[in-house]
């Protein structure tokens, strides 16, 4: 699986429909969805799938610049329920098709969103490579040269894989991706009951041996001894190719308040184009020093932060809604 600053093709995204889910800020998202497509259309073309009958919808919210599809589905967060996708060594192209249950069977109906991904490899033409394994793709980062970084709070949860032993969590990750090396974090987001802790609201490999962390600056803040904790791990970590890692920190936090309800908007959720990166911002003064660490750890890209409270307030952030599409055969 090549690292997300490989040279992509495009990005895919899905298109929010789901009323029940997004009660009464669907077209808050709705916008929210469409600007981050067009901030990342600037680097890159952008494909949005969305459900029949919903294509024109889609379209006049995102413009002229984005291309939209129509194929089933259920929900939009695309980095989990979207193919992951693999080169060999010849540069040939391939998608995993990993199984898909909402996070631990969270939402219903997803049966839609489960076949999704093999219907995107049909659609694009990719060679599909089947998993019975349940995997989301925020819930791993890879380094394109063998290691891959998550966390035990989401991978080894019941509600995932209850028949499969780290081990074989492990093997399988190893076997379909190509990796390596996994390193194993101890804790996901204390706040990120959603997903169980996802490692895209912990680190993300910057570059080959480089990982940004977030670690928060202030004692209150609920992840304050957790992400430390997994920080500490990685000091002690080496990658697949024996180098130790160079940690960039990311204490930068911010909260906004959304439909009533306080959430968090995660700067470390940001999705890496080519030639930028896009980062979900709150519109706040904690913004530009955030977006000024992550200009440094992704030099010669221009760093474009939009802002995005409503999708961190259904639970996740710019990366969760995307999936790259590397260049390949």
């Amino acid at each position: 699986m090549p690292a997300e600053w490989s040279e992509h093709e495009g990005c895919l995204m899905a298109w929010p429909t789901r009323e029940d889910l997004w009660e009464g800020v669907l077209d808050a998202v709705k916008k929210e969805y469409a600007e981050v497509a067009q901030a990342i259309g600037r680097f890159e073309p952008v494909t949005m799938v969305a459900p029949p009958g919903f294509g024109d919808d889609a379209r006049t919210w995102c413009g002229d610049g984005v291309q939209v599809v129509e194929i089933p589905l259920d929900d939009s967060w695309f980095r989990d329920s979207a193919p992951l996708f693999v080169l060999d060594g010849q540069g040939r192209r391939a998608g995993v098709d990993f199984r898909f249950n909402a996070w631990g069977r969270k939402h219903a109906p997803y049966d839609s969103d489960d076949r999704v991904s093999g219907l995107l490899l049909e659609h694009l033409g990719v060679e599909r490579i089947g998993s019975d394994m349940i995997l989301e793709g925020g819930a791993i980062t890879v380094d394109g040269e063998g290691t891959l970084i998550t966390t035990e709070q989401c991978l080894l949860h019941p509600n995932r894989n209850p028949g499969m032993t780290r081990e074989e969590i492990e093997g399988e990750l190893k076997a379909r991706l190509g990796v390596e090396k996994v390193i194993w974090l101890p804790y996901g987001g204390l706040l990120d009951t959603e997903t169980d802790g996802h490692v895209d609201g912990v680190c993300a490999f910057a570059a080959p041996g480089k990982v940004v962390v977030s670690l928060p600056d202030d004692p209150q803040h609920p992840d304050y001894a957790r992400m430390r904790a997994n920080r500490a791990v990685l000091e002690v970590s080496t990658d697949a190719r024996g180098r130790a890692l160079e940690i960039v920190d990311l204490p930068q936090t911010v909260f906004a308040e959304v439909a009533g309800v306080r959430v968090e908007v995660s700067y470390l959720n940001y999705y890496v184009a080519n030639g930028g990166v896009v980062v979900p911002v709150a519109g706040a003064p904690e913004d530009a020093a955030a977006l000024e660490v992550l200009a440094g750890a992704y030099p010669g890209r221009d760093v474009v932060g939009v802002v995005a409270p409503v999708v961190a307030w259904g639970g996740g952030g710019v990366h969760c809604i995307t999936q790259q599409v590397p260049v390949g055969v």
